[in-house]
């Protein structure tokens, strides 16, 4: 993305902007495809297999920490013999990793070990080290010597490498000196094998995680220093290609952020175990990625749903925070992470007010332009129904895909067609091109008018939005306009709809003008929603919860039609007692 910057308010917010989506339709070329099999063959040359090759390590100089908690129903399924990830369940007693069928967030959770942490949470080390060493010889007996597949995928070294050193008691207590050796020599193995591979993860978080585990090898195992620095110029890449000048991911994913604060946090610990200083890089980039990752967290301080991210809980979100050892305020205007935050008397608004991520760097985006979400203490009022790279694993790939759509956000559609294309293997196509913004701040109320021509080539219209949230809180009006652009003067008329997804918990009461509605919040709080220039009508919804499960909920559906010169819809949300 480039920008071109309005003036700085005096409270440090800008003006008015403009966001472009460079390059933004163009996925990974056949030439990239090509380069990343080739690179997968040369995994088998002799030239690679000898590389592979050195001295074994008879321990580790040092077991740092895992700041982070696991899950706990995993952990419990774990003790219980099975492994348990986003509704996908394998019992462990005659599990073959040679042969096992499984959707892929479940294969990668299994490979990385980051089920270690979800064990330790819930047992001593009597309890777990028997569970852990028996996954851990079958994942030997079925990885350990075959460098192929995705088992030896460089981002999924870095994180094993990062869990099997902060789990070392684990993994590391058997009297088996020839189980002991094998697990030390698969170490070393995939150190050596990551040190040529981790600048061929994907951007993001698969790149840091590779680098992090080429560090933390560097640090844990005897004679790493070397590696060490090499691995340290290599992170620092990693960070600066996977991040934003203003500390979002490239990908516009809270998840995926998230995910890179947990990441540097057990680096850290490493770093710590060794009585060793965190780079200033490293500490610098987290010092940029906390702020963003809280700009995107509503009043309770838990996470709102964007980019097919799951709403993590306000515990685990602090935690991260903590874990990552930096204290610092929300960032209220992102400029390249793209969210805007509205903060007033325990009223928060998060507002997606730039381009969707560009297909190179994200899997799976979403059409969510001009999008929000609106929360007051504890309760969400307004959601998207996001999690649709953490839904259940046993959701409909229908279903998963619609959660990526203009319809599953709370915005504008136009003849329920998506701002911006999705293709069927999840990235994104042509849309939204360009978005403008302004902001303004005063003591009364806080403003943002942003636009986007997602529609512009397919309809000949612009979709303008303003949100202004009152100085109290206790108001948020917005207008959704429909503006033409191009001199075709279009026949007929344009059907569009505005979708406000409720919270969980909210209930709905239509008025008798059917220009309203009461909303009852789980906290017992009451807001009315009033319209001008549309039709309301309440419909079913669904949310994806942060462990991954659809929730059935309410939907507030405006619906109108446009003539050539376009439509103005005004709405209000507005606390009642």
């Amino acid at each position: 993305m480039s920008d071109d910057a309005g003036e700085l308010a005096p409270d440090g917010i800008e003006e008015g902007k403009r966001l472009m989506r460079v390059g933004g339709d163009k996925g990974l070329s056949l030439a990239d495809r090509l380069s990343e099999r080739l690179h997968r063959l040369t995994w088998r040359t002799p030239f690679h297999t000898l590389h592979l090759r050195g001295r074994h390590p008879l321990k580790l100089i040092a077991v740092p920490d895992d700041p982070l908690l696991g899950d706990v129903r995993r952990g419990q399924a774990l003790l219980a013999g099975h492994l348990d990830f986003r509704g996908e369940r394998r019992a462990i007693e005659g599990l073959d990793l040679r042969t096992l069928e499984a959707p892929r967030a479940f294969t990668d959770h299994l490979h990385s070990f980051a089920w270690l942490r979800d064990l330790s949470t819930v047992a001593t080390r009597a309890q777990g080290a028997p569970i852990a060493e028996d996954l851990m010889s079958r994942w030997i007996a079925a990885h350990g010597e075959k460098v192929a597949g995705d088992a030896w995928r460089a981002d999924l070294w870095g994180r094993r490498i990062l869990f099997w050193t902060a789990h070392a008691p684990l993994i590391l207590s058997s009297a088996d000196l020839i189980y002991r050796s094998k697990v030390l020599n698969a170490l070393a193995r995939g150190a050596r094998h990551i040190d040529r591979s981790a600048d061929k993860a994907p951007p993001g978080p698969a790149r840091v995680a590779a680098w992090a585990g080429v560090v933390a090898a560097g640090l844990l195992i005897p004679g790493g220093d070397p590696r060490r620095s090499f691995g340290e110029a290599g992170l620092a890449r990693a960070l600066a290609t996977g991040l934003f000048e203003d500390g979002g991911a490239v990908s516009r994913a809270p998840g995926a952020l998230a995910d890179m604060v947990a990441l540097l946090a057990m680096l850290r610990e490493g770093y710590a175990a060794r009585r060793l200083d965190l780079p200033e890089f490293v500490a610098a980039a987290l010092a940029r990625m906390i702020p963003a990752l809280l700009g995107v967290a509503h009043a309770d301080r838990s996470l709102s749903s964007w980019q097919g991210s799951a709403p993590l809980d306000a515990e685990r979100l602090g935690d991260l925070i903590a874990a990552s050892g930096i204290r610092t305020r929300p960032l209220r205007q992102a400029r390249d992470w793209g969210y805007q935050r509205l903060a007033a008397g325990g009223t928060v608004a998060i507002m997606d007010a730039a381009p969707p991520p560009v297909a190179r760097v994200v899997d799976g985006g979403c059409a969510s332009t001009l999008a929000f979400e609106l929360s007051e203490g504890e309760a969400r009022i307004v959601v998207n129904c996001g999690g649709a790279d953490a839904a259940s694993l046993q959701l409909p790939p229908a279903l998963v895909q619609g959660l990526r759509t203009t319809a599953a956000h709370s915005t504008l559609t136009i003849a329920d067609s998506n701002s911006t294309a999705i293709h069927p293997d999840g990235t994104l196509g042509r849309g939204v091109g360009e978005v403008e913004l302004s902001r303004q701040e005063s003591e009364n109320a806080s403003r943002i008018e942003s636009s986007h021509d997602g529609y512009a080539r397919r309809f000949g219209f612009v979709h303008r939005r303003q949100l202004i949230l009152s100085g109290d809180g206790k108001e948020l009006h917005g207008e959704d306009s429909l503006l033409p652009r191009g001199r075709r003067r279009r026949i007929g008329t344009t059907p569009f709809s505005l979708r406000f997804h409720l919270g969980r918990g909210v209930e709905a009461s239509p008025t008798a003008d059917g220009q309203a509605a009461l909303l009852r919040l789980p906290t017992g709080a009451l807001w009315q929603f009033r319209t001008r220039g549309g039709t309301l009508a309440i419909e079913d919804s669904l949310w994806i919860d942060g462990d991954g499960r659809p929730l059935a909920t309410q939907q507030l559906v405006l619906t109108g039609r446009a003539d050539s010169g376009g439509a103005v819809t005004s709405w209000l949300f507005k606390r009642a007692n």
